[in-house]
């Protein structure tokens, strides 16, 4: 085996113990939370745009040994060498072994086909073992405890007494590491959610979501928080007196310290505001802003991430410095596109300085702005319902001008001039 094809199947054997199965499936936040758990286990930082890469096999040459290093520490291994020598290790083990069986009668060619049926029942068996019946017999509600209130309490009702499958579990949003196995006979799961939104919890059988239900916490106000463990996915609140601070929505560095926040650590800022009320259909509106970043740590790539959250997808710009548009992003519905395979330069500018964007979608069809030049545009067909809110992500602290987000049909979802 080639390093490349090792580098190749060492991640996909972490996506799988990950739950992730289907490669082609994986969003881009599926590869960003691969790379954050492989910086928990390492302390280094490999991007989701990276791991997509070496999952595909998009490399001609072998990465960087500080990536090799990521991937076997995952494993336990002090470096990329010592696991290498180890999947040699276990091949010559296996080759003796190989070499003796070549050696013995071939009476074993007379026992084939008895293997194979025995072989074609082990399979039959074992996948009928994995499928669903009854699911319809299901049932899956959901009440709030605590209001609209971070962190929120939520109680999960269920009744899976007449479902036929092999294990069960309750998934509070997309990020399938908050899954909760549950079990026949019991009736009830209390779950914490950390972060305000418009979540979709899934009722699970084996790998199948059989029910689904739409759980919104909203704000109803600007809500702030930093992430530096994806794997964890417990954010770290960041409590402010006042939001506006020399006429923009931003956040004093200051507050870090108040709030016992280490900036000295790689962390992604989140300013977030999601109302109670959802009336702009996501395919027809427009969403003008002004927006710069402060830096907080030294970084080499700087990045405004722009979200626009839905009741069933996300839409969002991810703009960097034209030195690093490899690590630009755009979404809408099934349109994903990195700057790593699609030229992003277009939206690439210097987040340090103040920055008019504005983003329209019509008809499923969106078209982005930038200082009043229309630089991308693209065609979407998901169904992602209406617009559930708005939110700015940074690896630094960003200070937000004005911010305007209307339906075409002219209800207005937000406005601020701070």
């Amino acid at each position: 085996m080639s390093e490349q094809s090792l580098v190749k199947e060492s991640i996909i054997e972490i996506f799988n113990k990950n739950g992730y199965s289907d490669l082609t499936s994986m969003t881009q936040r599926d590869f960003d939370h691969i790379g954050e758990q492989l910086q928990q286990r390492s302390g280094i930082l490999i991007s989701g745009t990276t791991v997509k890469r070496l999952a595909y096999g998009e490399f001609s040459r072998l990465p960087q040994i500080a990536t090799l290093n990521a991937i076997a520490n995952y494993y336990n291994y002090k470096t990329w060498q010592d696991y290498k020598a180890s999947k040699v290790q276990d091949v010559s083990e296996k080759a003796p072994a190989k070499e003796a069986s070549r050696r013995k009668f071939n009476l074993k060619f007379f026992y084939i086909p008895i293997a194979s049926i025995i072989l074609a029942g082990f399979y039959f068996f074992g996948t009928a073992k994995r499928t669903v019946s009854n699911a319809e017999k299901a049932s899956f509600s959901f009440r709030k405890n605590t209001s609209n209130d971070i962190p929120n309490s939520v109680v999960f009702s269920y009744n899976i007494d007449e479902v036929q499958a092999d294990s069960f579990f309750i998934q509070q949003s997309w990020d399938k590491n908050r899954r909760v196995r549950i079990y026949k006979n019991n009736y009830t799961l209390t779950d914490i959610y950390y972060e305000p939104g418009y979540h979709i919890a899934k009722l699970i059988a084996n790998d199948s979501a059989i029910r689904t239900v739409d759980v919104s916490i909203p704000t109803d106000r600007w809500f702030f928080y930093a992430i530096d463990n994806i794997a964890n996915y417990i954010p770290e609140h960041i409590k402010v007196d006042t939001f506006v601070n020399n006429g923009s929505l931003s956040v004093p560095v200051s507050q870090l310290s108040r709030n016992n926040i280490d900036a000295g650590k790689d962390k992604r800022y989140h300013y977030v505001y999601f109302p109670s009320q959802m009336n702009v259909p996501s395919d027809n509106f427009n969403f003008k802003t002004r927006v710069r970043m402060r830096e907080v740590r030294s970084t080499s790539c700087p990045y405004i991430e722009v979200e626009l959250y839905c009741q069933r997808s996300f839409m969002i710009m991810r703009s960097t410095t034209k030195g690093c548009a490899h690590n630009a992003l755009i979404e809408f519905g099934e349109q994903v596109m990195q700057g790593i395979n699609t030229d992003l330069l277009p939206i690439s500018f210097d987040v340090y300085q103040w920055t008019d964007i504005e983003i329209t979608v019509k008809n499923k069809v969106a078209t982005i702005k930038i200082n009043d030049k229309e630089v991308f545009s693209t065609r979407f067909t998901t169904d992602t319902k209406n617009l559930a809110g708005l939110g700015y992500i940074s690896n630094g602290l960003c200070e937000v001008d004005r911010a305007e987000l209307t339906g075409l049909d002219g209800k207005t979802l937000y406005k601020n001039e701070f």
